[in-house]
């Protein structure tokens, strides 16, 4: 791998990926609307918005391959107005660089499935916001086949790790356990679901950009620790924090009437496929290709846990700094 890498988004996987690739001395930029608080040494910051495809063009010059990590506000309706201006700018700008793209994406385009979800499901039209990833995927298969670009898509379940707020067992979930209160849930408890350990992503990420062409053109599933339920998981990171676990959940059927004041609970009612039955992903494929070093849960929740702990953890005085 050569050259400088352009990501696209700086939030948990973006900013983890940053920070791998500049700990193995690669050339990093990264853009987005705001600049980061913080960058890696060496690491440089271009102001982009994703939707102004000039934009986007002077962020990916001069690049050797891009990640796209972006997310946007939690709204089917916006979905489906802001994801498709975005893929086409990045498209664009990736054909005229002549740059490889790692697209790091979900799993909505699948929509409803009972087994475990697999790269050769067809793309679905169920609800505007997984038609809306459908949508953006037949874009990009269709610029790769046409030999415009060159990109792979990494897609993941519902992630978590230190620092990943925006997750089903984030705030709500390792967050609260941090502050020693119970965990409260979006999602029933005792359903299986896989979740995708961020450093693991990040991983990934760095594995398809110092891939050969052939992986590319392709979807990826990312492999993700055995199957657990949310409340199994939180008890391990309850155990490593010393305290007893409590969970309380939303039941699934209340999210529309909830949603009558909360608008982004009435944006899940559309998603409750993902908790209404056991939520698998079957990354056999990347497994086969380039082995599983998958992070287990034991290991995975347990760093998560105790890094929201840290967070609520108060500075130290100007006093004690001064005795120390």
């Amino acid at each position: 791998m050569s050259g400088l890498i352009v990501i696209f988004g700086y939030g948990p996987v973006g900013k983890a990926a940053t920070e791998l690739l500049a700990s193995q001395g690669h050339k990093v930029r990264v853009a987005q609307r705001t600049a980061p608080k913080s960058l890696p040494p060496g690491v440089t910051f271009q102001r982009c918005d994703v939707l102004d495809a000039a934009q986007v063009m002077a962020a990916a010059q001069g690049a050797a391959q891009i990640v796209i990590a972006v997310g946007f506000t939690y709204s089917g309706k916006v979905w489906c107005d802001v994801w498709p201006r975005a893929m086409r700018n990045f498209l664009a700008a990736a054909e005229a660089s002549q740059a490889r793209v790692v697209f790091f994406d979900n799993l909505y385009m699948y929509g409803p499935q009972v087994a475990p979800l697999r790269e050769t499901m067809p793309l679905s039209a169920y609800g505007a916001k997984p038609a809306a990833r459908a949508a953006i995927t037949r874009m990009w298969q269709a610029a790769a086949a046409e030999g415009r670009v060159k990109l792979a898509s990494l897609r993941a379940p519902d992630f978590y790790g230190p620092g990943v707020t925006l997750s089903h067992i984030g705030d709500s979930g390792f967050g609260r356990l941090g502050q020693g209160k119970a965990a409260m849930l979006l999602a029933q408890p005792d359903m299986p679901h896989d979740f995708a350990y961020v450093p693991d992503l990040a991983r990934n990420v760095v594995t398809l950009l110092d891939a050969p062409d052939d992986a590319y053109g392709q979807v990826w599933h990312s492999p993700c620790a055995s199957t657990r339920t949310p409340r199994q998981i939180l008890a391990i990171g309850a155990d490593a924090l010393g305290i007893k676990l409590k969970v309380s959940a939303l039941p699934i059927w209340m999210l529309p009437i909830m949603g009558v004041f909360a608008p982004f609970l009435r944006e899940l009612w559309e998603m409750r496929f993902q908790w209404d039955r056991p939520y698998q992903v079957d990354a056999s494929k990347w497994i086969a290709r380039f082995g599983n070093d998958v992070t287990p849960f034991e290991v995975g929740a347990r760093e998560t846990a105790l890094s929201f702990r840290r967070e609520q953890a108060p500075a130290p005085s100007r006093a004690a700094i001064a005795t120390a």
